[in-house]
């Protein structure tokens, strides 16, 4: 079986107080946490100051860590106006980053990138962080909820891309059941 080359995916939770980024290395079933981390724009009066550090910022990832793919949490809809004026402005930003890299950009909402970490669309952000834990295998819990939530869209988007053994085997399965008889090898007991 010929060994694919590790793609690096970059996710994105956007905010123009703090914006959180995640980075994952896929290598064949194993995922490795590359970087995590939160930009505060908040601290920084002038509104297009924060968005030209959110463009920079997105920018100087893209650059560091050469990802294949960008996904981004889409903005949920809220009562004030003014703050998703302003978030879809930052979102915006950091797609104009990826996109001025040549990265196609993939976009899920809240409860997509929730329901994918976790199972639970309404699952709360510390049920996200310690699934996240789990997956990636690190202990220390970050300063920001705003860093796990990225790296959450960043594992959502590969367990959103990757394609079943069955699928790639151009085998039938009919249920859970089946795939786990035909694939004992994918099944890890915790």
């Amino acid at each position: 079986m010929p060994k694919t080359k590790p793609s690096i995916i970059l996710g994105i939770d956007p905010g123009t107080i703090i914006m959180g980024y995640g980075l994952i290395k896929v290598e064949g079933n194993t995922i490795t946490l590359l970087d995590m981390g939160v930009l505060q724009p908040g601290k920084i009066k002038d509104t297009y100051k924060k968005l030209q550090l959110i463009f920079n910022t997105v920018s100087g990832l893209i650059t560091k860590y050469q990802p294949d793919t960008f996904a981004i949490e889409a903005p949920f809809f809220g009562k004030n106006v003014q703050s998703m004026l302003k978030l879809g402005r930052a979102q915006g930003v950091a797609i104009a980053a990826a996109m001025r890299h040549g990265l196609d950009v993939t976009e899920y909402s809240p409860k997509k990138v929730k329901q994918s970490v976790t199972g639970n669309g309404n699952a709360g952000k510390e049920q996200v962080m310690k699934m996240l834990q789990q997956i990636l295998q690190f202990k220390d819990d970050p300063k920001h909820f705003d860093a796990t939530d990225a790296l959450a869209v960043a594992v959502c988007h590969h367990f959103q891309n990757r394609l079943p053994v069955a699928a790639t085997a151009n085998k039938k399965v009919k249920g859970w059941d089946a795939f786990i008889a035909q694939n004992p090898g994918r099944v890890k007991k915790l």
